[in-house]
């Protein structure tokens, strides 16, 4: 291997390592006068940025579009850059996605961009039976499992990537695409849902009746600590309704309606990334 290449391995090794997003780029095929050689390789960052070169100015504009398209879809993607007066659709004869390129060369580079990302997080807040079953089947789906438990429950756990004691979901970083659960079932029920609630996920569930969940997010509310906005966004009771009566059902069906979200939001940004793509 060459030290460009070497270059980009190294770094490829070091984002797994840090657990980052990024997309990697590889040129399959050129066609004419390109600067891009079939094999190159290139790093594209959450940000935008490339590491590497695969033809400079003429093709890192359809990279960084189609980069931030892939990691938010989590599916790769098979591109051509073509001289812009060779596009006049928005797929090749043979079905390519196709985008235009200004450079005088007038070559053609395809290019096949895939996403490196972590596996989806699901945070588990409790110690009850449901909150085990739901940690259990979450990890041996590929969720990266992250706890918030009291001390002396954790031990019930064989599967946590992380962990906090209590319910302070500070140390943890939450995003908006991680998944937070509440399964405390009587134990710290109000403590554990609030700070939830005031975390950046855009989905939270809680394991309990509608009632009980109508009851604290009124206590909540009195006390002044959350927004409506915030308040809006529980999902309770848990789960689709599978008429789940065990805790390992409980937990299915919670997964499941996960599940199900992730794949409604990626068919949606599959749709409206394709509507752009048709007005461009």
């Amino acid at each position: 291997m060459t030290p460009a290449v070497d270059d980009v391995f190294a770094l490829i090794a070091d984002l797994r390592q840090r657990g980052e997003d990024f997309c990697v780029a590889t040129v399959v095929r050129t066609e004419a006068a390109t600067f891009a050689k079939a094999g190159a390789k290139a790093v594209v960052l959450k940000d935008g940025t490339i590491r590497g070169l695969l033809g400079g100015g003429c093709v890192e504009a359809a990279i960084r579009k189609t980069a931030a398209s892939v990691l938010e879809e989590g599916r790769p993607r098979l591109i051509r850059v073509k001289p812009r007066d060779q596009v006049a659709a928005s797929v090749d004869i043979d079905g390519t996605e196709l985008h235009r390129s200004a450079c005088p060369s007038g070559g053609t580079v395809d290019l096949f961009i895939e996403p490196l990302r972590r596996a989806p997080r699901l945070i588990v807040c409790g110690a009850s039976p449901v909150a085990v079953a739901l940690a259990d089947l979450g990890a041996r789906l590929g969720y990266r499992i992250a706890l918030a438990a009291l001390a002396e429950d954790h031990r019930l756990f064989a599967e946590a990537d992380e962990r906090v004691a209590g319910f302070d979901l500070s140390p943890l970083g939450i995003e908006t695409g991680d998944w937070i659960v509440v399964a405390t079932q009587g134990k710290r029920d109000r403590e554990a849902l609030t700070a939830a609630l005031a975390s950046a996920a855009n989905y939270v569930a809680f394991v309990g009746s509608r009632r009980k969940a109508q009851v604290l997010s009124g206590q909540i509310r009195a006390q002044g600590a959350l927004g409506e906005d915030k308040l809006a966004r529980l999902k309770a009771p848990a789960g689709l309704d599978i008429h789940a009566i065990e805790p390992t059902e409980i937990a299915l069906s919670i997964v499941a309606e996960i599940i199900a979200r992730r794949r409604a939001a990626i068919r949606m940004s599959k749709s409206e990334a394709g509507r752009a793509q048709a007005l461009a």
